[in-house]
């Protein structure tokens, strides 16, 4: 038999505002690694570009700038806690219809 072993409120509170932290960090820091990488391949694109007199990539560049920045609303909107508070309106939801875990 498999028990959970109990553990004190505050610690778990605890755990679950890092975990929270932590991804918050982790899609921050995604971003600005995708917005890093954006600016050195766009950035030497046009260099290539402007060195054997060819026309800049603006096509690359618009379309991985709006992925960038659809990707930047993303993080910004879970930041903010709107993720956090939709899946809890969610729990709550389906609490209150006890039939919903069946399908």
């Amino acid at each position: 038999m498999n028990t959970i072993p109990s553990t004190d409120t505050a610690d778990t509170a605890d755990t679950a505002i890092d975990r929270l932290a932590r991804r918050r960090v982790k899609a921050r820091l995604g971003w600005l690694t995708h917005a890093t990488v954006y600016v050195c391949v766009i950035g030497g694109l046009s260099l290539l570009a402007t060195v054997n007199g060819r026309h800049l990539p603006v096509g690359a560049a618009l379309g991985w700038g709006l992925a960038l920045a659809i990707h930047g609303i993303r993080t910004l909107a879970r930041g903010s806690g709107m993720h956090e508070r939709m899946v809890e309106a969610e729990r709550q939801r389906i609490a209150g219809q006890p039939d919903a875990l069946k399908s």
